[in-house]
C-alpha cells in the first residue's frame, strides 16, 4: 500500500507527531513561495501543507493509515494534488474525503515561521487594494504645510500636507483605496511641488533675490524683505555688490525629521535709477567724477 503523504513530508509511517511537525517546518521554510522562487515551489508548498494537515490530525491520520493512497483513487498524493488545481479545489475534495470542517485553506497547525503557513500565503495573494496617484501642490504649501483639495475616484476630500514635504515624497491616505470583501486599501499620493517664481529650494534652504536701491547699496541702510514667515528688515552694509548673499538663519524649510528649519539666502539685486529721472547737476557731476 502506497503512503505518499509520508513521502511528501519525508518521514516514515511510524514517525511521531513531533517528527512530523519538525519535517513540516523544515520543508515549509524551504518551499515557501516568498522565499523559494522556483516555478514549482508554490505547488510543492501546497502539498506539504495538505499532507501535514492530514497527518497532524490523529483521526485523519488513522483514516489515511487504513486506506493509504487508495483514498485518492489510487494516485499518489503529488499527482492527486496536481490534478485538482488550486488550494480551494483541493480543500473541498479533501473535506469530502475526510469529513469535518475541512482544512480552512490548509492552516499551518502550529507553523508560524511565515506568520501562519499556507492560509496566510493565500491571504497574501488577495488583490492589492492599495492605489497610487499623483498630486501637484503649490510651492508655499510645501514650505508651510496646509490642506490640499483633491478629487479621486469621484470623491472629493482634503489632504493634510505636512510642512517641509519634498518633491517626490509619498503621503498615505488610509481607507481611500480599492474595496474587496469588506476591506479597503490605502491611497498613496506622490507629491509634486510646483516651481516658484520667487524662491529656489536646495535641501531645506531657500534662495531668493531682493531689490536694493543704488544709494543703499553704495552707502548702506535697511531694506524690508518679505519671507514665508514674516516681513523682516535687513541691514545692508555699504559697498554691497550685485549678487551678494545675505543669510537669514532659520527662515528656510523645516526638516520633517528633526524639526529644524533651514536658512534663507537673499541675493542682492541692485536697482539702478533711470538717468532721465536724476537731477541735471547730479548727472553732470557723475559724468565728471565717476571712474571709467
Amino acid at each position: 500500500m502506497s503512503n505518499s503523504l509520508y513521502e511528501t513530508l519525508g518521514v516514515s509511517k511510524s514517525a511521531s507527531a513531533d517528527e512530523i511537525k519538525k519535517a513540516y517546518r523544515r520543508l515549509a521554510r524551504k518551499y515557501h513561495p516568498d522565499i523559494n522562487k522556483s516555478p514549482d515551489a508554490e505547488e510543492k508548498f501546497k502539498e506539504i501543507n495538505a499532507a501535514y494537515e492530514i497527518l497532524s490530525d490523529p483521526q485523519k491520520r488513522k483514516q489515511y493509515d487504513m486506506h493509504g493512497d487508495s483514498i485518492f483513487g489510487g494516485q499518489n498524493f503529488h499527482d492527486f494534488a496536481s490534478s485538482h488545481g488550486n488550494a480551494a479545489d483541493l480543500d473541498e475534495i479533501l473535506r469530502n474525503i475526510f469529513g469535518g470542517g475541512g482544512f480552512g485553506g490548509f492552516s499551518s497547525g502550529g507553523f508560524d515561521g511565515f506568520g501562519g503557513g499556507f492560509g496566510t500565503y493565500q491571504r497574501q495573494r488577495e488583490p492589492d487594494l492599495d492605489v497610487t496617484a499623483r498630486i501637484t501642490i503649490p510651492f508655499d504649501v510645501a514650505v508651510l504645510g496646509g490642506t490640499h483639495a483633491i478629487n479621486y475616484d469621484n470623491e472629493s476630500f482634503s489632504v493634510k500636507i505636512p510642512a517641509g514635504i519634498k518633491n517626490g515624497e509619498k503621503l498615505r491616505i488610509k481607507g481611500k483605496g480599492k474595496s474587496y470583501n469588506g476591506k479597503r486599501g490605502n491611497l498613496y499620493l506622490i507629491v509634486e511641488v510646483a516651481p516658484s517664481n520667487e524662491y529656489e529650494r536646495v535641501g531645506n534652504d531657500l534662495y531668493k533675490s531682493f531689490d536694493i536701491p543704488l544709494k543703499i547699496a553704495m552707502f548702506g541702510g535697511k531694506v524690508k524683505v518679505k519671507t514665508h514667515y514674516k516681513d523682516i528688515t535687513l541691514k545692508v552694509g555699504k559697498d554691497t555688490k550685485q549678487g551678494q548673499k545675505f543669510r537669514v538663519k532659520g527662515y528656510g524649510v523645516v526638516d520633517r525629521k528633526s524639526g529644524v528649519k533651514g536658512d534663507l539666502y537673499l541675493k542682492a539685486n541692485i536697482i539702478l535709477p533711470k538717468v532721465e529721472e536724476l537731477d541735471e547737476d547730479l548727472v553732470k557731476l557723475m559724468k565728471e567724477k565717476l571712474p571709467e
